[in-house]
């Protein structure tokens, strides 16, 4: 309330950003007086249902987020904001989305957990699109028209009623983090292998939270899984609501389907007996010795990953990293799974490169028996895998110049292979292995 009473006092002329979650049910006109300077505007967490007609005359706006409040349908006059790069209308109400209602500015869209039934064609107007959130709505379909959206690299349709992927996905020559599953078209009944061993809540241990994601809280642990067998575990709760990623079912099916690889981090069952009949996972734990590669993107970087300001990785380590990683991609593709997020904030590692892939909660499957489409969809996670390693590159500490020069001219190669704006030119995980194989 403080900020409230600071906006209507006209003690905040001049900010650039104004985060304001109050339980209001109507836009305050206040914040119109800021229209000078706004560049960023967060009222998620309100009641708000409506925007002013006079909303266009915050020109400077560059982003704005309204996440769980009624609306019920996207403000038209968003697109009065010329300088409008992120919008995020995420749980609400919105069932309808007009033609023309946002600028052509606009780079990132949020409209998660909303009941939007169909999306414009002038969607395909937004040049700059990179990155579209539309998981759990009810789309039946997709505009062809947005074929023109080609510089669009990541895209969530995961829960929602498409009868089949759009075929013109695979055409985008940056498109590179797709997450579909939950949708009619998709195939799951081969996903969960019923060898998978069930873990009674009993017989584990709670210690401490290790973390906590959309989709799930992930706590330290210990399983009794015998007499005298006791191992140290880290066990996933899952929360059981639609995540930007899609359904936390959906990544449990995902987990469990993926099986074992030494660059995967181990599942070792499924949790039986939960005392609020929640589903959970069972890894091996992770020791402390190995650590998050990357962070996630900012809303800057959009669809990049981040770095600590000084990270840097020795050539050698940088191999080690990428051998993993393809070896892990190439694992799952061979079981017709799409990863979906392979990007560096997923990835474990530690001093020396060994390297552990994680997170699948935009994991897919896909059926390997129809060629056209795995190939399709495994040269969509080959550039991720490009963007993956033009990170680590970009970030590469030579220790010895002439002598790891050619070696690092190899690994630029493959990048840009990886990233090929011509998706059927880029080479499958099994090539990219055993390229990394030769080089090393």
């Amino acid at each position: 309330m403080e900020t409230l009473d600071a906006l209507q006092s006209g003690q905040l002329q001049g900010t650039k950003r104004l985060d304001l979650a109050a339980g209001l049910s109507q836009f305050p006109l206040e914040i119109l007086e800021l229209a000078d300077s706004l560049e960023i505007l967060d009222l998620t967490n309100n009641h708000l249902k409506s925007l002013p007609d006079e909303f266009g005359c915050l020109q400077k706006l560059r982003i704005a987020f309204f996440s769980n409040n009624q609306f019920e349908e996207l403000p038209a006059v968003l697109s009065q904001c010329p300088n409008l790069a992120i919008v995020g209308f995420k749980a609400n109400q919105i069932t309808t989305f007009a033609d023309h209602s946002l600028p052509s500015s606009i780079r990132w869209l949020i409209l998660t957990d909303n009941r939007i039934e169909q999306v414009p064609a002038s969607l395909g107007r937004l040049s700059q699109l990179q990155k579209l959130m539309l998981a759990g709505n009810q789309l039946r379909s997709l505009p062809e028209e947005m074929a023109a959206c080609q510089n669009l690299e990541l895209i969530r349709l995961s829960a929602n009623r498409l009868t089949t992927l759009p075929l013109w996905l695979f055409t985008l020559p940056r498109l590179s983090w797709l997450a579909y599953a939950g949708n009619p078209f998709c195939d799951t009944t081969a996903s969960s292998p019923s060898s998978l061993v069930e873990i009674d809540w009993t017989t584990l241990t709670i210690e401490n939270v290790l973390g906590e994601g959309a989709s799930g809280v992930i706590f330290k642990g210990i399983w009794a899984a015998g007499p005298t067998q006791i191992v140290d575990v880290a066990i996933k709760v899952f929360k059981g609501t639609v995540t930007s990623d899609g359904l936390p079912m959906d990544e449990m099916r995902s987990c469990m389907a993926a099986g074992t690889h030494p660059n995967l981090v181990q599942m070792l069952g499924k949790v039986s007996h939960h005392p609020e009949q929640k589903a959970g996972l069972v890894f091996a734990f992770v020791p402390p010795t190995y650590k998050t590669l990357g962070n996630p993107p900012s809303l800057d970087t959009c669809t990049r990953d981040t770095y600590l300001p000084g990270t840097t990785f020795p050539l050698p380590v940088i191999v080690q990293i990428t051998k993993g990683i393809a070896a892990a991609a190439a694992h799952l593709h061979a079981k017709g799974i799409l990863h979906g997020d392979l990007y560096a904030h997923n990835v474990l590692i530690n001093s020396t490169g060994e390297s552990l892939l994680g997170d699948f909660g935009a994991a897919s499957f896909y059926p390997s028996s129809v060629p056209s489409i795995s190939r399709s969809l495994e040269w969509l996670e080959v550039r991720a895998f490009g963007c993956f390693l033009e990170d680590l590159l970009d970030r590469c500490a030579l220790d010895n110049l002439s002598a790891q020069t050619e070696l690092l001219d190899c690994l630029r190669c493959l990048q840009q292979e990886c990233m090929n704006p011509n998706p059927s030119m880029r080479p499958p995980f099994t090539k990219i292995c055993d390229v990394l194989a030769t080089i090393s």
